[in-house]
């Protein structure tokens, strides 16, 4: 692997300033000074420092967004701006796409991450993983919703969704917990009890909660114990499946 791109997929600088690096004679590799952005390194091998601090590669990223209106989330779109447009200029080439999506319109938890098997482990619903949402609704949601969410609801056009919990937190405000992620489900699901969507935000994907995460540089790059927490709370599959993160 080129030196250069060793360097970019580490998320450290953008890419012109990486190369900046190394012609200023920042990066060691094995101890020896590199000046090549073209020096072909081993990532599983070689030690790599910049400025005399060890750098650990990572083939993999994942990484958590609080999610405004008004962004698709999409990896491109040519018409409107997606999630990935907002990114730090040094993680943009790190190929990352969204974990599943949400509406343009709704707000909260969204995963990124360069990881397929995992994207493709949070968004099955084979992995049983509970996304929790804030809803504001027209209309008071009652017993009577929550037990139709109970039952698993079947929507208008037919489609059958799993059964899902829904928490009244107030007068027009409740919580909806599902299991899977089907087109504008939640949206759809509050709209068959005659409760229409009025905002509507994601706050948990697993036990991975919003409100733990530090968005301070508009981005938050999870930790094993995140990534952990996006698998912990639903069945013992999901849990053996912790380990192949």
């Amino acid at each position: 692997m080129r030196l250069d791109k060793y360097l970019a997929d580490l998320g450290i600088s953008s890419r012109k300033e990486i190369r900046q690096m190394i012609r200023s004679g920042r990066i060691h590799v094995n101890e020896a000074c590199v000046k090549l952005a073209e020096y072909k390194v081993n990532p599983d091998t070689d030690i790599v420092k910049l400025d005399g601090e060890l750098l650990q590669y990572r083939k993999f990223r994942y990484f958590a967004i609080d999610k405004p209106t008004g962004l698709v989330t999409a990896s491109e779109d040519r018409r409107q701006q997606t999630v990935l447009d907002i990114l730090p200029a040094e993680l943009k080439h790190l190929g990352l796409f969204p974990v599943g999506r949400l509406d343009k319109d709704t707000t909260g938890l969204l995963l990124l991450t360069n990881d397929g098997d995992f994207a493709h482990k949070v968004i099955s619903p084979k992995s049983e993983i509970e996304k929790k949402y804030y809803a504001v609704t027209e209309g008071i949601p009652d017993f009577k919703d929550v037990a139709a969410f109970q039952n698993g609801l079947v929507l208008r056009d037919g489609l059958k969704c799993l059964p899902a919990t829904l928490e009244v937190s107030g007068e027009n405000s409740c919580f909806v917990t599902v299991k899977e992620g089907k087109y504008h489900q939640v949206k759809r699901m509050l709209a068959s009890v005659g409760k229409p969507v009025l905002e509507l935000r994601r706050i948990s994907i697993g036990n991975l909660f919003i409100e733990n995460l530090d968005f301070s540089d508009g981005i938050c790059e999870l930790s094993q114990e995140d990534l952990s927490a996006v698998f912990s709370g639903n069945t013992q599959k999901n849990k053996a499946q912790k380990a192949d993160i």
